[in-house]
């Protein structure tokens, strides 16, 4: 009897939007270990996302590098077309890229209010399409996980626009995990809480932003982009095939600070 395991991921074809740093850089990192052929998405930093590759390589997995902005539609339809020009449709989406910025609701201009909404909800959009397609084109079932956060149910004063981009990505994915799910394609929110990432680099090096933010962490630590990385892989696998339209909290408990329902 062979109980040789096989990758959890060997075949799949997984595309990681914002894939070269941090979350991103994570879960490219763990698919590739996982058995999946990588599409590294970036956007401006070529050097980064050929050394990803490299990376990726080097340990014995198979990657590719693509440049989008995820809130360009033609670039986005584009990137899906040269991915599954080279590799075969894809058939597993993180959708990862994203950005913040701190703005009072009082002076926040409509560019900024656009500029988050675009990325985080937007791009979220575009990409699911486009991989929703390619997999009902082939044939083929898959999975897309939209990276929101602890906020898509957390208020964040001076985040209105993230917060509102976050919710969003929620019920859009519980909207799509029903309407895709005939076609065999699951959608997973995966929520991070506070996360060792370069954005979070303000707060993690003052002490006393840090012990703030701990204080509202049960496990009194942040978290390590390896550890929101293996969630998605699990949610990816045939060990999550029942699991559709949930959001996973990963989050060190943050989501049961008092006042959070």
């Amino acid at each position: 009897m062979d109980t040789k395991r096989h990758p959890p991921l060997l075949g799949r074809r997984a595309l990681v939007t914002g894939g070269t740093s941090g979350i991103g850089r994570a879960c490219a990192l763990r698919l590739a270990a996982d058995g999946a052929t990588v599409v590294v998405n970036y956007r401006g930093d070529r050097d980064s996302a050929d050394d990803l590759v490299r990376e990726i390589e080097a340990a014995g997995g198979d990657a590719i590098a693509l440049e989008a902005d995820v809130t360009d539609e033609q670039g986005i339809i584009d990137m899906f077309a040269a991915a599954t020009h080279r590799l075969g449709a894809i058939d597993l989406l993180v959708n990862n890229a994203g950005m913040e910025e701190q703005v009072d609701l009082i002076d926040m201009t409509l560019d900024q209010w656009n500029q988050v909404i675009a990325t985080n909800l937007t791009g979220s959009f575009l990409c699911a399409r486009e991989a929703a397609r390619g997999m009902r084109d082939a044939g083929r079932p898959g999975v897309i996980v939209n990276v929101t956060s602890v906020h898509e149910r957390i208020p964040w004063p001076g985040y209105a626009h993230y917060c509102a981009s976050k919710a969003g990505q929620q019920l859009m994915g519980q909207t799509l995990a029903r309407e895709l799910a005939p076609l065999g394609i699951r959608v997973v929110n995966v929520a991070p809480g506070a996360i060792r990432t370069p954005i979070n680099d303000d707060v993690l090096d003052t002490p006393e932003k840090e012990q703030e933010l701990l204080e509202q962490i049960p496990l009194d630590r942040v978290g390590e982009p390896e550890e929101i990385a293996a969630a998605v892989s699990w949610i990816a696998s045939d060990e999550a095939r029942y699991v559709t339209g949930a959001s996973l909290y990963v989050d060190g408990g943050m989501t049961l600070y008092p006042g959070v329902t």
